[in-house]
C-alpha cells in the first residue's frame, strides 16, 4: 500500500506525473487529456511530489534590545 504524502492536497492536473505546465502557466499539457486547466484531475492522476511549490517562510516576529537584557 502507497503511503500518502500530502493527504490535504486536493487532487490537481498541477500536481500530476504526466502533465507538464503550459507556457502560459495557467494551463497543463497532457498526453492522457490534451490541454486542461490546472484544477482539473481525471481518472489517470498521479501525484509528483517534486511538481509542488511549497509555501513561503513566515516572517520572524521583531524583537527589542530590553527583550535581551538582564
Amino acid at each position: 500500500m502507497k503511503k500518502a504524502l500530502f493527504n490535504d492536497l486536493p487532487p490537481s492536473c498541477a500536481y500530476c506525473v504526466h502533465g507538464r505546465t503550459a507556457p502560459d502557466g495557467e494551463s497543463v499539457l497532457c498526453p492522457k487529456r490534451g490541454i486542461t486547466h490546472a484544477g482539473m484531475r481525471c481518472k489517470k492522476y498521479e501525484y509528483d511530489p517534486l511538481r509542488r511549490v511549497p509555501k513561503g517562510e513566515p516572517a520572524l516576529p521583531k524583537f527589542t534590545k530590553e527583550e535581551f537584557a538582564l
